[in-house]
């Protein structure tokens, strides 16, 4: 592109997947455009009770809506794809670029939604070259990943030539035939890359990455050496490592039940775009495997990473309602467990081995080899390119802090790279790179409905309920500020020394003491007005925080405690001085 006339910046900023594994977000700002590069979820910790997907926080998006001119995505992952969906429902996005694969899983995503209609999806191939408003010229190039489909970028701007690699590694043999055009990278190399962006996943890893290749020879001893039903549990997404094992069960004579709807939907795309290729008959629904010889069965599984309600941990389980694990099975976990996942996914081997499974997994059974490139696939990345700036990302801490220093090891000046957080923001021209400023940064949380956003608040009284307890008390209270009966007081997931009986003569005192002294600041026993004589829910609303304050410090610890009121149908009738009967009315009442 042009030079830049009026020296303006271009901005890069993060909102996602720095100091962590998922959730990528990238924007592009120059002037008054915007673009995002991916927009991806990560999946909840266990403090995150009853969350469904994390997402990053989009203030900035939401407040700069009117500068959106597109997406780029890079390829169809979950921590690349997965938030656009709940994005689309909070600011605009006109217009999607991306591969053939990502961009199917994405339309089913997005219908399911209800967001169909609010984005228009085109489909990009090697090579293709997309603009996005004035500043931005986007040339999309073939790299190898875990699953097929998948691209670096060239970002053409007014201050030059920005490289995102994307998710990938070097990879000299692929499956499908489709190599790294490392051709291209080279050429922008030559003509000059203002700044690399590079994937750190596995920079902590001497050497190259192996081709996904070298994984088939593993998987087809296991298949030799299997006399019973075998189980193969794998990523979703990982259309090499699927297609391989379908070849295998063809060549091996095994009909194939595919248990879990990620992967049902990622075959069913991926087999009418032609990256798997096997014949009709070779899948079977799950209730026709039922009276085929073991030996001839394979099922092929979700839940290599422990998710909960993955068909394999469900499995695991024995909650799943059709699949049983029975002695001599054998199942195989072709995936390392990632960051975090590594307690579910020993748990869930446990279990299967008590069943009476062998189960073959680890790194040192040769079935998984990662989509991320190691130490020699970085630098051979920056050979290529010859960024003038470096900016490592995708990655949690440590792993950006040694892509750094392999950037160092080939030449690259320790000034000309920063190590940045989510929400920082990169000012880049053509002379320097450095950090300008913070926007709203942090997590989104989506809830197991997957309606609506959970709270910081929320989350907190989640948690406190999840360590501390909940103190549920019930009380009836009649118009004139007295207990109409003993209270009831019902304790979960509370510890205390305390005997019940004791517990609720307490509450009982405690709340008739409130209602002496507090009373008045809710009712109005006058006759002059015709407005609401009694505010029940304020009473409600301060007894609740009275109690709770009592409690906590009676029980010394911190319950979450609810108050259940119950109030009389109908106010009193009184007699005034002039000796009209007059009935007292409650502010609903009076609305109506």
């Amino acid at each position: 592109m042009a030079k830049n006339e009026a020296n303006s910046a271009l901005k890069i900023i993060p909102l996602g997947g720095l100091h962590e594994i998922g959730k990528n977000t990238c924007v592009f700002e120059y002037d008054d455009e915007i673009i995002l590069l991916d927009a991806g979820l990560a999946f909840p910790t266990e403090a995150m009770h009853g969350v469904n997907i994390v997402l990053p926080d989009t203030t900035y998006l939401r407040e700069n809506n009117h500068k959106i001119k597109g997406m780029i995505v890079t390829h169809g992952h979950e921590d690349h794809i997965g938030g656009i969906a709940f994005h689309l429902k909070q600011f605009d996005i006109p217009v999607i670029y991306g591969p053939r694969l990502a961009l199917a899983m994405l339309e089913g995503k997005l219908e399911e939604a209800g967001v169909r209609d609010r984005t228009e999806l085109r489909t990009v191939r090697p090579r293709d070259v997309v603009r996005f408003g004035k500043s931005f010229v986007v040339e999309y190039i073939r790299n190898t990943h875990s699953i097929a489909d998948s691209f670096t970028v060239a970002i053409n701007t007014p201050v030059g030539v920005v490289i995102h690699t994307g998710d990938f590694k070097i990879d000299h043999t692929p499956v499908d035939g489709e190599h790294f055009d490392l051709q291209r990278l080279a050429e922008h190399g030559e003509k000059g890359v203002l700044c690399l962006m590079s994937d750190s996943t596995n920079s902590e890893v001497p050497g190259f990455t192996p081709s996904e290749r070298s994984v088939y020879p593993n998987l087809e001893r296991i298949f030799m050496q299997t006399p019973g039903r075998l189980f193969v549990t794998t990523f979703a997404s990982s259309v090499h490592r699927i297609n391989m094992t379908l070849q295998l069960a063809q060549k091996y004579n095994r009909v194939v039940a595919v248990v879990g709807r990620s992967m049902l939907n990622l075959i069913a795309h991926a087999r009418n775009l032609g990256y798997i290729k096997c014949e009709d008959n070779l899948l079977q629904p799950l209730h026709a495997v039922r009276n085929i010889p073991e030996d001839r069965v394979l099922i092929l599984t979700t839940g290599s990473q422990g998710e909960p309600m993955s068909a394999m941990t469900r499995i695991a389980n024995k909650e799943h309602p059709h699949i049983r694990i029975r002695q001599g099975d054998t199942v195989v976990f072709s995936a390392n467990p990632i960051p975090g996942n590594t307690i579910a996914v020993v748990n869930t081997i446990d279990k299967l081995m008590m069943q009476g499974a062998n189960v073959i997994y680890g790194r040192e059974k040769g079935i998984h080899v990662s989509g991320h490139g190691c130490q020699e696939d970085q630098k051979l990345m920056m050979a290529l390119t010859r960024p003038k700036y470096f900016l490592p990302i995708h990655g949690e801490h440590r792993m950006l802090v040694k892509h750094s220093q392999t950037a160092q090891s080939v030449g690259i000046p320790a000034e000309n790279m920063v190590i940045i957080n989510n929400g920082d923001v990169i000012e880049l021209t053509e002379d320097s790179m450095k950090i300008a400023g913070k926007v709203p940064s942090g997590i989104e949380l989506v809830d197991t409905s997957s309606s609506g956003m959970v709270s910081s608040k929320v989350l907190q009284e989640r948690q406190r309920m999840a360590s501390e307890g909940i103190v549920t008390i019930a009380a009836a209270i009649d118009w004139s500020g007295k207990l109409m009966a003993k209270p009831e007081i019902h304790l979960r997931g509370v510890v205390t020394s305390i005997e019940r009986s004791l517990l609720q003569k307490w509450v009982q005192q405690r709340i008739e003491e409130i209602l002496t002294v507090r009373w008045s600041e809710f009712s109005n026993p006058g006759f002059e007005s015709e407005q609401s004589e009694m505010d029940w829910g304020g009473l409600q609303g301060m007894l609740e925080r009275e109690l709770q304050r009592s409690i906590r410090k009676e029980l010394q610890c911190q319950p979450s405690v609810t108050l259940l009121m119950q109030i009389p149908d109908e106010p009193p009738v009184k007699v005034a001085t002039d000796g009209r009967r007059r009935r007292t009315r409650t502010a609903a009442q009076v609305a109506s």
